[in-house]
């Protein structure tokens, strides 16, 4: 056997690929070797954390060290020139380059996506850095113009040096050829916490130093996520960027942001009319599956008024109904980055789910005849389900049994972390608050905000936002909320979701989902726990959410959703209080490497609650009785 054939793979890559194709041109600054492109999922089981794998290219090719071009596998002699050929075209797939390499140090093969085309190629005969692009570009059919544009550099920072992960990348090209290719209706979804805002700012900033756009605006639907917006990812723009307030409008800068009702204002009084219609070249939506998806939403009004730009929806959950549809407005996405996906490529939190079922839930309750509620009033005779409490029938004892259960975690796993538990409506969100209060009253003590209602008609609470946003543990700790925190909120310490509402809308699960995950090793949040009172956790199981269905043995009968109209006071309410509430059992699931849920532990308190009433009761005659468990 020869040296050579005794040669270790990086010592191939030494001596043979990266010389030829330096050969060919390619010079250091365009050949990315040890490509890392994903972060390695984050495994959890129990209190046990570590990372899977990273995915690696050996070589990343880039048309001037911006647009990624190719990957190169690299294998050693005793294995064929082809032997890599797999992995490279699957790194590829992912990373959506045109082109795929294998060596063995001998020979390269080529696969070209382009084509479908394969072939042997020479050490000596790697194609140059312009023929690769030539026929990239010749593929799409650019013009020279359009070259210019794709390849307008990003906006780099060279404190933080934060650069587009592989999947922004994807994105931020996907858009910008779109634009070059003067497409207008453009819709990217990527999943919360993976950058969206971040990947649109890369957008603009190239659209603008292009000069294909001049005037911007961007429209969200929340003051909080306009000042996130241009507190973080858009600083880079302060200098030519403003608020619009107060229905006051500024020609003078490049990039407008503002609330759609602020612009829109009411008939007869339409603030966007200040501009021409041909003022803005490019209208960013934000949040897009909610009101602007509406054809008949006053917010579009915006939108069909300045017709002639480019309009690009951003959103984690596109809609689509008999009557809301971002598809037949946007068009279809332009790119995908889903929620399983950022948890898989380790750049998203796994969860951990504790199911919960608590008795009355499963078997509705219904008063005796004649009982009064709290304030005296008959209650009628019907049976109450769980869709029914906190709506009209608010259980004192329940509402206590969930805050206990949301303490002893906390107390389990730490006083201090982040939670949101998502309630029916406000009163039911000022119930819990007040609940959780009583339970944590030791820390309540000292530190009166630990628990908070943060809900839109709550000034005090909305006041309070900010510090429950930061990532340190500054109090509020625990916030109770209906809606408010369930979209465009970036806690990223969150590590506990709780639902104690019955939830419809896939959208609206995703989102309250999305609160928790955001990755922040820094402070010790690896992975987040979601605690389910409601069965909303099944809709992970839904073919509408990521991946297929798959069953939890042992887990509970959960009822079918109903309608629920969580804010509707013409209801008549009630209270009671001295309702027997317990709960029956938990199912305790975590995160498997293939994305699906697998059962960690079932609880059973039924057993539990049954032993320990009668075992411990000292006349209980045992003989007399077999009780089966």
């Amino acid at each position: 056997m020869s040296n050579r054939e005794n040669l270790s793979e990086e010592d191939i890559k030494l001596r043979y690929i990266t010389p030829a194709l330096e050969k060919a041109g390619w010079t250091k600054e365009h050949i990315r070797m040890e490509y890392f492109f994903t972060e390695g999922q984050v495994l959890v089981k129990g209190k046990i954390v570590e990372r899977g794998k990273r995915k690696k290219a050996d070589y990343l090719l880039r048309k001037d060290g911006k647009f990624p071009l190719a990957v190169v596998e690299a294998k050693k002699l005793e294995h064929t020139a082809d032997s890599g050929l797999q992995q490279a075209i699957d790194y590829a797939n992912i990373l959506h380059l045109p082109f795929a390499y294998s060596s063995n140090g001998k020979k390269f093969i080529e696969h070209d996506f382009l084509t479908g085309i394969e072939q042997e190629l020479h050490m000596d005969g790697f194609p140059t850095e312009e023929e690769l692009w030539e026929r990239y570009c010749a593929s799409k059919k650019f013009l020279l113009t359009q070259e210019k544009i794709i390849l307008t550099p990003d906006y780099y920072d060279t404190v933080k040096e934060k650069t587009p992960r592989y999947y922004q990348r994807i994105a931020i090209d996907s858009i910008i050829q779109a634009v070059a290719q003067e497409q207008k209706r453009l819709l990217l979804v990527m999943a919360t916490g993976t950058g969206k805002t971040f990947t649109a700012f890369q957008i603009v900033w190239k659209l603008l130093k292009s000069n294909v756009v001049s005037r911007v605006l961007y429209l969200a639907d929340r003051n909080i996520l306009i000042d996130q917006t241009m507190a973080q990812d858009f600083k880079p723009l302060e200098k030519v960027m403003c608020k619009i307030k107060n229905k006051k409008l500024d020609s003078s800068y490049q990039v407008f942001m503002s609330l759609y009702h602020q612009l829109a204002g009411e008939e007869g009084d339409e603030p966007f009319r200040q501009f021409k219609p041909e003022f803005f070249d490019l209208v960013i939506v934000d949040e897009c599956h909610r009101g602007s998806a509406k054809a008949d939403s006053e917010w579009r009004r915006i939108l069909n008024y300045f017709h002639s730009a480019i309009h690009i929806g951003l959103t984690a959950t596109p809609k689509e109904t008999s009557d809301v549809s971002n598809k037949t407005y946007f068009g279809e996405p332009i790119y995908t980055y889903s929620l399983k996906q950022g948890i898989l490529d380790g750049f998203l939190a796994p969860y951990k789910v504790i199911r919960v079922n608590i008795d009355k839930d499963l078997s509705g309750w219904r008063p005796q005849i004649g009982q009064k509620d709290t304030d005296g009033k008959n209650l009628p005779d019907k049976t109450f389900y769980q869709e029914d409490y906190d709506s009209n029938l608010f259980i004192e004892e329940r509402t206590k049994l969930v805050a206990s259960r949301i303490t002893t975690w906390l107390k389990e796993n730490g006083r201090q972390s982040k939670t949101i538990v998502f309630c029916k409506n406000t009163e039911h969100a000022e119930l819990m608050r007040r609940a959780l209060a009583v339970e944590n009253n030791d820390i309540m003590r000292d530190n009166p905000n630990y628990v908070m209602k943060i809900t839109g008609d709550d000034e005090e609470g909305k006041r309070q936002l900010d510090n429950f946003i930061e990532p340190n543990a500054t109090p509020p700790i625990i916030a109770t909320t209906a809606e408010l925190l369930s979209t465009g909120v970036d806690c990223k310490t969150v590590k506990l979701i709780v639902i104690d509402k019955v939830i419809e809308s896939m959208i609206m699960f995703k989102q309250i989902i999305g609160r928790g995950t955001r990755l922040f090793p820094n402070y010790d949040k690896n992975f987040f726990t979601i605690m389910d009172f409601s069965g909303a956790t099944k809709k992970f199981y839904d073919p509408e959410f990521d991946g297929d269905p798959e069953i939890i043995l042992g887990n509970a009968e959960i009822r079918p959703d109903k309608k629920v109209e969580s804010g509707d006071n013409s209801q008549e309410k009630y209270h009671v209080r001295g309702v027997e509430v317990a709960i029956v059992n938990e199912a305790v699931s975590f995160l498997g490497k293939d994305g699906k849920l697998i059962t960690e532990n079932l609880i059973d308190y039924t057993r539990k609650n049954i032993l320990g009433k009668y075992f411990a009761c000292k006349n209980f005659a045992c003989k007399n009785f077999c009780i089966v468990i």
